[in-house]
């Protein structure tokens, strides 16, 4: 019941690892706390508090004459390992690629490319079942350690994305149950969907993604091209050139009406009309095939290169069907609402073209993930249009978006959408993801039945409404990232932590850094809680890792050393005894260190 006299490790490396932090590894006493204690331990961590960075100062300065950077960077990549593997030594690909998935991350994701590439040559090479290590870790993970330190951190903008998702899916089955509304004929390439198809995506604007149903099935754009080609007018003309042919009120009217505002302009570009006049504004001075080209590499890059094709029989069937069109193009030649020297019937092609572009559910979630991201996509990084673009498409997507069902769906709904008549739904919410739903069967409006009623449960779920961060829309369940700004919340998640014994938990408040000596308001440390509890798991972590104060008091004037004596908890007590010596003798050494290596005063001795 004394003091532990041999702690056992995984593997010798951990021995080294606690000689280079400047502490003797500590041992077991009887079974029960050896079974605790033979978790693979980790590396310093090096925010907790001032003794740590004078500790990895020191380091520095002993072990090697490499930058600080690169010594942090490595501090990191070892704590983030030992985070996703829960302590052990190593960890089975399988597994790591099911822990990752978990936090939203695909591995298709571009970021993730090399990583991917390097982890499946490693597998061929094996021939078998690969066992991460350290070493294979740092080798295929380096390059993206600041990503996957987000995401396994949770600072991602849904930090519970499991469980995020479980809910996208009880909605989505919810409105799988909806079997009304029919499957629009009047294109024949449309009418050869099955209604009972129905698919689900959603992209954050971390590139976080999830999927279910008919996702990767080819569908038309149609009238979702819309907003995105006024996006890209606007991103290349400005906003007053663009607004000089068309205006921005709703119209009332059914989508392919014949009409015009008071200054003979269409309404919006979320209607035929003008769309049409939008679609003769981009890149009038080149040939058809190039304004085409330019057009579909704007796209690609907006669903970060994922899937965007071309349909030419949708392409073929709209020109053969498309009377309204042509009398709508007909109308505007006559009012004069085109460019000077415009072609009509070069315009009315192009549109029909972008009409019947292909995407599928999972890279149209990307398209709308970079417009909610202010035109940077998420899983690029690549800037694709301009803030300028992006609130005015986002501004007309939630006043004019939905057809004639426009003002209900802003009333119900409150987020940025468009809606095409091949059954798909894109919708935005603004700094936090994009949704693409789709199914055929319409509603009377030319909505897809559907995915109105996914939209609707989200938001009655989601606080996503426009105005639902008002005070009395409070119990909606809010899935984004907790704001980091309230000291308050971040103590009880720390306290309650090391209370419960949940080393997991605090292994990634280490690894995001936050002072693992902070108190609540009886100044009591996580130490003092966990040395109270008895937990000595959690007693090991704060001591061995994160190297806290061990002398800092409560209000009662108590040490944690105190608090394991007073509740009984014999083994910790020696635990902390010993470590309040070592921690005591290392601080005199590093501050003589210091002192004598010409740096000056320790860091919490500085005026």
């Amino acid at each position: 019941m004394h003091c532990l006299k041999s702690l056992r490790t995984a593997n010798p490396g951990i021995l080294k690892l606690f000689k280079n932090a400047g502490l003797s590894v500590r041992v077991g006493a009887d079974s029960n706390v050896l079974s605790r204690t033979q978790q693979p331990v980790l590396v310093p961590c090096w925010g907790a508090s001032p003794h740590t960075h004078r500790e990895i100062h020191q380091q520095h300065l002993e072990d090697q004459p490499g930058s600080s950077t690169s010594r942090f960077m490595s501090t990191m990549e070892d704590l983030l390992f030992y985070t996703i593997t829960d302590g052990k030594e190593t960890i089975a690909l399988s597994e790591f690629i099911t822990a990752l998935r978990k936090t939203g991350l695909l591995t298709s994701d571009p970021r993730l490319r090399d990583t991917v590439r390097q982890l499946r040559q490693s597998s061929r090479d094996s021939g078998g079942p690969v066992l991460m290590d350290k070493s294979l870790f740092r080798r295929c993970l380096g390059n993206n350690i600041l990503l996957l330190s987000k995401a396994f951190k949770r600072k991602f903008i849904i930090p519970d994305f499991e469980r995020f998702t479980h809910q996208i899916d009880d909605i989505y089955e919810k409105a799988l149950k909806n079997e009304s509304g029919r499957v629009a004929d009047y294109i024949p390439q449309l009418a050869k969907f099955s209604p009972d198809l129905w698919g689900v995506s959603v992209c954050t604007i971390d590139g976080q993604r999830h999927s279910v149903g008919d996702t990767k099935i080819p569908i038309c754009l149609q009238s979702c091209v819309k907003p995105l080609e006024y996006a890209i007018a606007v991103h290349e003309l400005g906003s007053e050139h663009v607004h000089n042919y068309v205006g921005k009120e709703p119209s009332g009217l059914k989508f392919n009406q014949l009409s015009l505002n008071d200054e003979d302009k269409p309404h919006n570009p979320m209607i035929n009309a003008g769309a049409i006049v939008v679609s003769s504004l981009i890149k009038p001075d080149t040939n058809k095939a190039e304004r085409f080209d330019f057009v579909m590499d704007f796209l690609k890059s907006l669903a970060g290169t994922e899937y965007v094709s071309f349909s030419n029989a949708t392409f073929q069937s709209e020109r053969e069907t498309g009377d309204r069109n042509y009398a709508i193009g007909y109308y505007l030649k006559e009012k004069r609402c085109f460019p000077e020297n415009a072609d009509m019937m070069a315009a009315l092609d192009f549109y029909f073209q972008l009409c019947a572009i292909e995407v599928n559910c999972e890279s149209g979630s990307v398209m709308a993930a970079t417009l909610a991201n202010g035109g940077i996509c998420p899983i690029t990084g690549e800037r694709v249009l301009s803030a300028e673009a992006i609130r005015n498409t986002l501004s007309l997507m939630h006043s004019c978006g939905m057809y004639d069902f426009s003002g209900q769906f802003a009333f119900h709904v409150g987020l940025p959408a468009k809606s095409g008549v091949s059954g798909v739904v894109l919708l935005v919410v603004p700094n936090v993801m994009g949704v693409m739903c789709w199914s055929p069967p319409l509603d009377r409006t030319g909505n897809s039945v559907r995915g109105i009623h996914f939209c609707q449960d989200l938001v009655s779920f989601f606080n996503f409404h426009h105005y639902d961060n008002l005070r009395h829309f409070a119990k909606k369940h809010d899935p984004r990232r907790l704001s980091d700004d309230d000291p308050n919340k971040s103590v009880l998640s720390l306290m309650f932590a090391a209370y419960s014994g949940d080393v997991s938990a605090l292994r990634r408040f280490a690894l995001s850094a936050v002072d693992m000596e902070k108190r609540d308001y009886d100044s009591r440390t996580p130490l003092h809680i966990a040395a109270a509890e008895g937990h000595m798991d959690t007693v090991i972590f704060l001591t061995e890792i994160c190297k806290v104060n061990p002398h800092l008091k409560d209000r009662w004037g108590n040490t944690p050393y105190d608090d394991a004596v007073q509740f009984g908890h014999d083994v910790v007590a020696s635990v902390l005894q010993k470590y309040e010596q070592q921690y005591t003798d290392h601080e005199s050494m590093s501050n003589t260190e210091w002192v004598t290596s010409g740096v000056g005063a320790p860091p919490d001795q500085n005026v």
